[in-house]
């Protein structure tokens, strides 16, 4: 009986416990590194759009994830004064990419991840590094505390500061700071219900999203320079910036505890990698394509990544210079698209800011579901489908 392949996956996050069940499911032994001590993940909410959805259904996570969705009425893009610029529908969305978009907390979706790994395939506290990406007649391997392990594959999952990434590309500029430092938190919704807004100022944003569960989602962004810290805490830096902000965001901060406040700079990779992968190791998510939140996309690349890593990926026989094709191009493409919505978004020149709004409200006036068509070719993303003839489902 033939010996089964093994894959090592560092890093336990969103696209990492994708490519570990994807893999799964083709018939490979599967070892996830998580170096925290949990899978208890540090972060609050993700949102999964269409595109993602159809590619958690490969692993049977999709439906599930799904059935999750709080966003049913209208929403869309606001001024700091509350007057609506553009408006979305979650119906239009749904029939426009085929699914819901879908907001749920970090951990929900890393739990349901989890669950479709088999018992001891995840070790947490387990630090990794890679000694050799391997090659043709040789295995990559992969250092732990523990010891050494060899793999047919190594699935390099572990983020924007990716140290995989540096050792197979030691050349790569890395990522850049791209301008703007984020706040994140969820909490219990204060009050009476909202709709779901983005709300643009100058060189500010925030957003306020419903989860299904009754908290809500509350996100912020500012141009800042790298490395800021406020003087007391978070959440007095936000009153002080968006405290004067449309209900229902001044109740929001109210609500708040500086505890529950999130705040980290965004870097992206502005470069793009010559290639996903080097010899047995493939790159995902992050670590190989970091990118601004502005479209959503972070999270849905990652899990497409793994999806796609896993259809190339026959055990025995990894094809990876497909992976690199077939994803590459495609997340370098949505990665310069997140930059200039930033630009746009986080506009602090006074005159810029007037224009984009009066065109903003225009259009939308002019062409009802003008935001939607901005994630026309991502959203409607679907994943490959391996030869029927093989006997093989979506993988």
């Amino acid at each position: 009986m033939a010996q089964s392949s093994r894959a090592v996956v560092i890093g336990g996050g969103i696209g990492g416990l994708t490519a570990a069940a994807a893999l799964h499911r083709r018939g490979w032994q599967v070892t996830v590194l998580e170096r925290a001590r949990s899978l208890e993940p540090v972060g609050a909410a993700v949102s999964l759009a269409p595109n993602a959805l159809r590619a958690l259904d490969v692993i049977g996570a999709g439906d599930e994830i799904r059935g999750l969705a709080a966003w049913q009425g209208e929403g869309g893009v606001r001024t700091p004064r509350g007057r609506w610029l553009a408006r979305t529908d979650a119906r239009a969305a749904a029939e426009r990419f085929g699914g819901p978009l879908v907001l749920l907390h970090r951990a929900t979706l890393i739990a349901a991840l989890a669950a479709r790994l088999p018992d001891g395939a995840v070790r947490t506290g387990a630090p990794a590094a890679l000694a050799d990406p391997g090659g043709a007649g040789r295995p990559a391997r992969v250092t732990t505390p523990a010891g050494e392990l060899t793999a047919d594959l190594v699935v390099a999952a572990d983020g924007v500061r990716s140290a995989v990434r540096r050792t197979l590309f030691p050349d790569h500029p890395g990522t850049v700071y791209s301008g703007f430092t984020t706040w994140r938190l969820v909490l219990p919704a204060p009050g009476a219900g909202f709709a779901p807004h983005e709300t643009w100022g100058r060189g500010r944003l925030w957003g306020t999203q419903p989860l299904k569960d009754g908290r809500l989602y509350a996100y912020a962004a500012a141009v800042t320079p790298a490395g800021g810290r406020a003087p007391d805490d978070e959440r007095a830096e936000l009153v002080r910036l968006f405290g004067s902000w449309h209900t229902p965001i001044p109740d929001i901060l109210a609500a708040a505890r500086p505890e529950d406040v999130l705040r980290h700079d965004v870097h992206h990779i502005a470069v793009p990698l010559p290639a996903f992968h080097r010899g047995r190791t493939a790159l995902l998510g992050d670590a190989a394509h970091a990118m601004p939140p502005t479209l959503g996309q972070g999270g849905n690349q990652a899990v497409e990544d793994a999806v796609v890593l896993a259809h190339h990926a026959a055990p025995h026989a990894p094809d990876l210079p497909a992976y690199t094709a077939a994803r590459l191009p495609r997340t370098t493409g949505i990665t310069r698209q997140a930059v200039r919505i930033a630009r746009l978004n986080l506009l602090r020149d006074p005159v810029g800011v007037t224009v984009r709004d009066a065109a903003l409200a225009a259009l939308s006036r002019a062409a009802p579901g003008l935001l939607l068509r901005g994630f026309d070719g991502i959203a409607d993303w679907r994943p490959p489908v391996r030869a029927a003839a093989q006997g093989c489902g979506r993988v």
